[in-house]
Order: C-alpha cells, then structure tokens, then sequence
C-alpha cells in the first residue's frame, strides 16, 4: 500500500516512513497542503497533519473530498471535540490525536484500508443504455456506431459513463483528466466537452448541471 504523508515536521514525518515502511508499505512525504493536491492521486491512503504551514488541513480535506475517495486518516495534536467532529464530518475516514503509539497507528491505518477493499472493483466494461465503453481496449461506441474519439474525449466520455445519472463536478474531471483540480485549465475542458458532444450527436445526452459539473443520462435519449 502507498501512503501520502501530509506532515510538516521532519523527525515525525521520518517516524511515520519508516514506520509504515517496517509494515510492508512504501510512503511519499510531503509538507505543504498545495503538495497533497498535488500527489494525492498515487496514494492509497493520505495521513493529514491539520497544522500545515501553507493551508488548515481541514481545508485540503475539504478540497480532497471534492475530487478523491482515498482514504483519509487525519492524525492532529488537536484533541478539541470540534477539531475531531469537523474532520470526520468533512471526510476523514479516522481521527488519530497525537502523540500515538506506532502500533497503534499501523492498526488503525489497516482497518481503514480493509473497510476501504470493501468496495467493488470496477468492470472494464461500461453500458449506459446503447453507449458501450471498453475500457482496456480504450474503444466507444454507440448503437453500432463506432465512436471515434481523442484520448481526452474518451477519458472525459468514461469517467461520466461510471457515474451516469449522477453529477460529476468539474473538479473530479480536471483532478482526473489534467491532475489539478484547482488549476485554470476549464477552458480546455470546455472545448473537449464540446467535441465529445459533437461526436455523440445526442443532445441531452449530457447535462450541463450549472455550478456544479456535468451528468451522463443513465436513460439516454
């Protein structure tokens, strides 16, 4: 398993790799929250420090939680039932209080990761009505019209189509597409939306949710 490890202080961030590392499992270190926005798609699970000195870590799990599922574990020396209540609120899928017990820490972490395999693996097959997506063979079509597709409309039709009937926020689609959900790069969304709606030739077919993101119609038109 790789973790990202969200902590601005040297020694315990050195603690918690070698820690995690004696367990059988590889780490990435960071500092600053900027950098966990950054990094946090190779993670399996991210340990949050909430002290960071560029953002509150509240505040990179709010934006965390706005493009990722990853397992988040906060683990703060704020042991204020506030600090604890907004975290899980916010998120987290546990809250560690400072100073904790290496063993301890490594056991949590491992629940978190079992309650988190308990989710389903994704098919590399997708069928939304009469859209078929082969996600291997990177291929659409729809009906028996094959779809002929850049990388990005593809990657754009797919990310809708696994969650078709449902809102997709433009953050989720630019942390997935381009890496950076908080970077100005919407206007290159736009003109991909734009082509993949050409190529489909279905109005309707998605829905621009305004404000919000974007739905693929699960009964499609």
């Amino acid at each position: 398993m790789q973790l990202l490890i969200v902590e601005d202080d040297d020694a315990v961030s050195t603690a918690l790799a070698d820690a995690v590392a004696a367990a059988g499992h590889t780490s990435e270190c960071v500092t600053r929250g900027e950098d966990a926005l950054l990094r946090h798609r190779e993670a399996d699970m991210i340990l949050l420090d909430l002290g960071l000195p560029d953002m509150d870590g509240l505040e990179v799990l709010r934006k965390l939680r706005l493009v990722t599922t990853t397992p988040v574990v906060i683990l703060s020396a704020r042991n204020d039932e506030r600090s604890v209540v907004r975290g899980l609120r916010q998120g987290a899928d546990d809250y560690l209080v400072k100073p904790i017990g290496l063993t301890v820490l490594l056991a949590r972490i491992e629940a978190v990761a079992r309650r988190s395999r308990m989710s389903s693996p994704v098919s590399a097959l997708l069928q939304v009505g009469e859209l078929g997506i082969d996600l291997d063979k990177r291929e659409a079509q729809l009906g028996a019209r094959a779809l002929n597709l850049t990388a990005k409309e593809f990657d754009l039709l797919a990310l809708l189509a696994k969650h078709a009937g449902s809102v997709v926020t433009r953050e989720q689609i630019l942390d997935a597409l381009w890496g950076d959900a908080f970077v100005a790069v919407s206007r290159s969304l736009d003109v991909h939306l734009t082509g993949l709606r050409a190529k489909l030739e279905r109005p309707g077919m998605i829905i621009n949710v305004r404000g919000v993101g974007y739905r693929l119609e699960a009964s499609l038109p």
